[in-house]
């Protein structure tokens, strides 16, 4: 089980945590429409970038920094999936101007955080964690940050995607 903390306090991480390697876990989020979206409706080179809230500094910036970055990149789809309601996330996105990352909501079935371990016990929400899936659906890679208030390591990412290719 991965340890991570919130601002320096431990938290418990529940589900199955992802290894590179292994096929990514199917499972089912919620779109901004209310459309259900599992793993198998996706497809080619995936991130999936699990945050805390995409209504915070730190998620902010990160899901700002994807939306330029996967537009520079053909042929890869970056998801960001949180706890936020669907509508929310449909208000942020119009409100930042994002349009090249698909914000989904773990709220209703939580799926995604049981299937990739980003489950914080204390809080509710999701840790900070993002996986990177080639077109036959295995995790190239995987970063669970110790302390969800960090950005993640956005050029390691890239370069995996570009990998995963």
């Amino acid at each position: 089980m991965k340890k991570v903390t919130f601002q320096g306090a431990p938290l418990t991480l529940e589900g199955k945590t992802v290894k590179v390697g292994e096929k990514l876990r199917d499972f089912v989020v919620v779109a901004n429409d209310l459309s259900e979206v599992s793993l198998k409706d996706t497809n080619g080179v995936r991130v999936f970038l699990s945050v805390p809230s995409i209504d915070t500094p730190v998620c902010d910036m990160e899901v700002r920094k994807f939306n330029e970055e996967v537009s520079k990149i053909e042929g890869v789809t970056c998801y960001t999936v949180s706890m936020d309601l669907p509508f929310a996330q449909g208000r942020w996105c119009g409100a930042a101007g994002v349009e090249n990352v698909k914000t989904v909501s773990d709220y209703k079935e939580r799926s995604f955080g049981e299937n990739t371990g980003t489950y914080i016990k204390e809080l509710g929400l999701l840790t900070r964690a993002s996986f990177v899936v080639n077109s036959e659906g295995i995790v190239t890679f995987i970063e669970y940050l110790e302390e969800i208030t960090n950005e993640p390591n956005y050029e390691e990412i890239l370069k995996a995607v570009k990998e995963a290719k």
